[in-house]
């Protein structure tokens, strides 16, 4: 499910504000049009049928047929990317058991992100915010294997870093924890998507998360 033309985007939001925010944050894109909005899960399916966007931004909670149980009929045909308020692990577990490619959370990314993430959406890839892959990271089988970074050529450094990005925790957390400045981590950040083939943080714990377990590269 991939555009060659302008990333075509379904915002769904049961919010007015929500959605003349993002509707002005996409259309200032080039790149990105908004072809329609909806205000809750059933009118968003419908509008899904008629306009087959590339991507439908969709909120959870909401009147009627909720996000959840409208991205379960629409993630078959359409790159759904979540974005809502909710931080329930459960909530979040279910929206991405439905297929949609991603979830992000309202207030923890900057706008620039946000369209980044849809533009990944719009080529299949899995976006996931911090909220995000703290849940499914602690819904993980225990015997499931953590990435260790060789397959990047990531260095020790760099793979305790990812480790933590991966667990949700914020710059300024894993500097405290790692004993090194915030601008160091952003550094390390720096050097690692490039290695690992991502643009944004949110892709980089979707591959990182998805990795099996390689040998450690020195």
């Amino acid at each position: 499910m991939t555009t060659t033309g302008p990333i075509r985007v379904l915002i769904v939001d049961d919010n007015a504000v929500v959605r003349m925010g993002l509707r002005s944050l996409l259309d200032a894109q080039t790149t990105i049009e908004v072809v329609g909005e909806a205000s809750d899960g059933l009118e968003a399916v419908q509008l899904n049928t008629e306009l087959a966007p590339d991507v439908v931004l969709c909120d959870v909670r909401m009147p009627g047929l909720d996000g959840v149980g409208a991205a379960a009929q629409m993630a078959p045909t359409t790159n759904v990317l979540m974005l809502t308020y909710s931080e329930d692990d459960d909530v979040i577990r279910s929206a991405m058991a439905t297929g949609a490619r991603g979830y992000l959370v309202h207030g923890a990314h900057e706008p620039d992100e946000i369209v980044a993430a849809v533009v990944s959406a719009s080529r299949g890839s899995s976006v996931l915010g911090p909220a995000a892959a703290k849940a499914l990271l602690s819904g993980a089988e225990p015997s499931r294997p953590a990435a260790d970074g060789s397959a990047w050529s990531l260095t020790a450094r760099e793979v305790e870093v990812m480790d933590h990005v991966a667990s949700g925790m914020t710059n300024r957390e894993i500097a405290k924890v790692c004993f090194l400045a915030e601008k160091t981590v952003k550094n390390h950040l720096n050097n690692i998507f490039p290695k690992m083939g991502v643009g944004t943080r949110a892709e980089a714990v979707s591959l990182w998360l998805g990795a099996s377990k390689p040998t450690l590269n020195a």
